[in-house]
């Protein structure tokens, strides 16, 4: 196990992983502030992108173009969140848990897990082990090629689009009070996740490109769907949607505006409001309407007693 970590270089890539996150851990802990912990997530991701890509010493096209993708949405994403809290001041994420130090740790400890198994399919793709005479891959332009490109590029647009529409929202003393609604954000109820679950699934299709199915070596490389099924399983039931609908319901659940939109706008896959309201709750759920991002009557019967 260790050769065939060292071989693609995942080693060195967790060491440098841990020691990030346990560097800018050290620097939030001690400063007790919120303003460096997004940026360290996407930080880490541009740099285990270019340093996979150097120490690979191939360059193919697909791993030229695979690095600049994640290199791309890791800068972006490290800047806006960045530019974000700089803006607003405090994440309201840490509320109880940066004044606890071991609680504090174990975020760090969990955002360390979460961008080295989110970097995998990249980090499968800029492996030196496809440099080698005896590991030919096809040229960059395959099938799986172009469709994980296409799938990375409206997954991209889709989150920086929704995650500037939510800020401009938010940002207007008019909008004080409200639900954001706007743009994106009347197609599905988190089209940044959904943006953001798209492109990862995009790697992942692009480094399907380099596994031959033929070829018993490459069996252990569809390990790399670990990247967009982490991305998914955490977004839609762990630290995104869940927590993001409770709030929303805590906050807005009173409104009738706000009961109309739960009720006719998708939770993730974007699509008309006239067209998802009138599907069936069964369909629903299959379009990821699950029963646990609907809390309103719990927090109803609190409220009142019952």
């Amino acid at each position: 196990m260790v050769t065939t970590l060292d071989k693609d270089n995942l080693a060195i890539s967790a060491i440098v992983t841990v020691g990030m996150q346990i560097f800018f851990f050290i620097i939030a802990a001690v400063g007790k502030f919120d303003k460096v912990t997004d940026l360290a997530g996407g930080a880490n991701f541009v740099v285990l992108a270019v340093l996979s890509f150097f120490l690979s010493q191939y360059y193919h096209a697909r791993q030229i173009a695979v690095t600049l993708m994640v290199g791309v949405w890791g800068t972006r994403l490290a800047a806006y969140c960045l530019y974000r809290i700089i803006k607003i001041g405090t994440d309201e994420r840490f509320n109880g848990i940066r004044e606890s130090l071991p609680k504090f740790a174990m975020f760090w400890l969990f955002q360390a897990v979460w961008v080295f198994s989110v970097s995998l399919s990249m980090l499968l793709v800029n492996s030196p082990r496809w440099g080698s005479p005896s590991n030919p891959v096809p040229e960059f332009g395959t099938v799986a090629d172009i469709v994980g490109t296409i799938m990375w590029i409206v997954g991209f647009l889709i989150e920086a689009v929704a995650d500037h529409q939510k800020f401009l929202f938010r940002m207007n003393p008019l909008n004080n009070g409200r639900f954001c609604d706007a743009g994106l954000w009347s197609w599905t109820r988190h089209p940044n996740y959904f943006g953001d679950i798209l492109l990862w699934f995009g790697i992942f299709t692009i480094q399907t490109s380099i596994i031959d199915p033929r070829n018993p070596d490459h069996s252990w490389m569809w390990v790399g769907i670990i990247s967009p099924l982490v991305t998914m399983l955490l977004l839609l039931f762990l630290s995104g949607m869940p927590k993001l609908e409770r709030g929303s319901d805590e906050k807005y659940g009173d409104l009738p505006e706000y009961q109309d939109y739960k009720n006719s706008v998708s939770p993730l896959i974007p699509m008309p409001m006239a067209v998802y309201s009138r599907l069936p709750f069964p369909v629903k759920v299959c379009l990821f309407e699950f029963p646990m991002y609907d809390s309103r009557r719990i927090i109803k019967r609190r409220r009142t007693g019952l």
